[in-house]
């Protein structure tokens, strides 16, 4: 039986720490929608999916939409299951199937209506479209966070879905009032 937990970081944001060892999550701002004694699950922000936007994915799954509508960015959300898609949006949205309310201002969905919704100028008023998400098994994230490998934020609306992706990182640290400069990526003890 997994240990009891005594943080729950449900709805915050990690930002990795310089020298985190793992290139997928270099500079990366990840937004946690589960954490438990179970593990964690997060979806990255910041990071723009390489050659691809929705218009592939809808022209994948068949639906039709505005050409305004194609252009917006699919993000990589993270190195497990990188074909399956997650949409993290703000909460005046509601899938008719499933949607995951995970803290104030913030709605996780992971079903196909979603995209139908966006496509159709229905779905929600922010939202952002990744494939993949970050997973964490019972005692890892808190390890790594223990190592100096992650920061921890509280979410903001503004940050995570009026930043532009290349400032999310920044703008995170700062907000800590750390100077991002500074940061080291080796761990100390007193």
């Amino acid at each position: 039986m997994p240990e009891p937990l005594t943080l729950d970081l449900t709805g915050a944001l990690l930002v990795a720490m310089p020298g985190m060892g793992d290139p997928r999550f270099d500079r990366s701002v990840v937004f946690l929608c589960a954490h438990s004694a179970e593990g964690a699950m997060g979806l990255i922000v910041n990071k723009p999916a390489e050659d691809m936007a929705m218009g592939e994915l809808y022209d994948q799954l068949d639906i039709t939409a505005a050409p305004a509508r194609r252009l917006m960015p699919v993000h990589f959300g993270g190195p497990v299951e990188t074909a399956r898609g997650f949409v993290l949006h703000s909460t005046d949205y509601q899938s008719r199937l499933k949607t995951l309310d995970v803290c104030d201002g913030f709605g996780m969905t992971a079903t196909l209506d979603v995209l139908e919704d966006l496509a159709a100028g229905d779905g929600p008023d922010r939202a952002l479209v990744m494939l993949g998400y970050a997973g964490w098994g019972p005692g890892q994230l808190e390890a790594e966070i223990a190592r100096n490998g992650w920061l921890t934020v509280d979410a903001d609306p503004g940050l995570v879905f009026g930043t532009v992706d290349g400032d999310k990182w920044m703008s995170a640290v700062k907000s800590l009032g750390i100077d991002p400069l500074g940061l080291s990526g080796a761990a100390g003890r007193a």
